[in-house]
């Protein structure tokens, strides 16, 4: 069997843009007729430079190679050019293209992809999702009313959680910590920590212990300053506080998990073993989050799962892409013994549904793995071909100027 085709999808995702502007998918093809497709959650370059990049990766590494090779792509393609390290524009890449190949892998072998990993350990899988406004965009700062929506008022956030929790989700995720710039981190100012606390407090009081909550922020703080968050919000038992300081330096982010009771969360802007065996090294996190479509695809995140087993860390794999990096999470998740729980763009209904041919099963708060050879889903290349992405933003962006210019 061999790689003989490659083709590439730069989807726009139209409003209310739940997981991101848009997404980026590709298609391999074997000699055989055999179609896997995977999905890059990549977002420093544009989606169509990004593309070309995958088609290229694909051309070096790929084209003319036995798919079950995973383990000669990976190391070809992450030593390209002479790097042999980690780099998130490269590994966006392999990820997508090595979702790709398990996806042949499984259809070739008549098997769902964890079974072919060791296994299935769960029959269903636990999920949460971020609250989002019934009506408007799923970016905070276009939403319809800026003053007053599930973003920035408790009220309204603490009857969003509660709807969720009524649908059969028991746990919910908010982000409510501030701005975030490219010059973080910086010192949360008092009103949103203010803030913080009285959404997180509302949404206690509204879900009880029927749901867990997920405190996430984008690693916009300073420890110092991600420690009086915690303090702030400790009182209401979040599950986790995510990447609280920026990912480039696991040993800050550690001087928090020692200094709060909650959870530490981190992984999504990861790639590698390397890097997540610096989080595990350094005691940052308790939880790990890599996103299936940026930290190297499904072998390389079984690795890193495996580390973090031997550590008594969780897995909690992370989704704000399509619904291709979903099904990839679900085939990993099933066979993680550390498995904690996982993200779930809602019930995996709206956009998200329309792009496969089939949607990702959803009931009662828990996903339901697919029993269907390789990843389980199909694109529906129709709907990939109807929304083209034309703009200029990126898959998701941070303020360019300091917050205290």
């Amino acid at each position: 069997m061999k790689i003989t085709d490659v083709k590439t999808f730069v989807v726009g995702n139209p409003p209310p843009g739940i997981g991101g502007r848009y997404f980026i998918f590709v298609k391999l093809v074997t000699d055989g007729g055999v179609v896997g497709y995977g999905e890059a959650y990549n977002a420093t370059f544009g989606p169509h430079v990004t593309a070309k990049m995958i088609e290229d990766c694909a051309e070096r590494y790929l084209v003319g190679q036995d798919p079950h090779d995973i383990e000669t792509f990976f190391r070809r393609a992450y030593s390209s050019g002479f790097t042999q390290r980690p780099d998130v524009s490269m590994m966006g890449c392999v990820s997508a293209l090595e979702i790709a190949c398990w996806d042949i892998i499984g259809k070739e072998a008549g098997k769902p992809v964890y079974k072919l990993l060791g296994g299935q350990v769960h029959e269903t899988l636990r999920s949460y999702t971020y609250l989002y406004p019934h009506t408007g965009s799923a970016f905070p700062s276009e939403a319809d009313d800026p003053d007053r929506n599930v973003y920035n008022d408790p009220e309204l956030a603490a009857e969003c959680a509660a709807l969720y929790v009524a649908q059969g989700f028991n746990a919910v995720k908010l982000d409510p910590a501030g701005p975030y710039t490219v010059f973080d981190g910086h010192q949360p100012r008092l009103v949103d920590i203010d803030l913080s606390a009285r959404m997180v407090k509302a949404i206690r009081e509204a879900v009880g212990n029927k749901a867990d909550i997920l405190f996430g922020t984008h690693g916009q703080f300073t420890a110092s300053g991600a420690l009086r968050m915690a303090r702030a919000i400790e009182p209401y038992d979040p599950l986790w506080f995510e990447e609280p300081v920026p990912p480039d330096a696991p040993e800050v982010m550690a001087q928090v998990a020692r200094g709060t009771s909650i959870p530490i969360a981190t992984g999504e802007r990861l790639t590698t073993k390397w890097e997540f065996a610096r989080v595990i090294e350094t005691g940052a996190a308790t939880i790990l989050q890599p996103d299936l479509g940026r930290s190297g695809g499904i072998l390389e995140t079984k690795k890193i799962a495996a580390m973090a087993e031997a550590r008594h860390i969780q897995v909690a794999p992370h989704c704000y892409c399509g619904p291709i990096v979903g099904a990839a999470n679900i085939q990993l998740a099933v066979t993680l013994p550390n498995f904690l729980i996982l993200e779930s763009l809602k019930q995996w209904d709206g956009f998200h549904g329309k792009l496969l041919k089939k949607k990702i099963a959803w009931e009662n708060g828990n996903v339901i793995p697919s029993r269907e050879p390789g990843l389980g889903v199909e694109l529906d290349e129709a709907v990939c071909e109807a929304h083209p992405w034309g703009g200029k933003p990126l898959h998701l962006e941070m303020a360019q100027g300091p917050l205290f210019p």
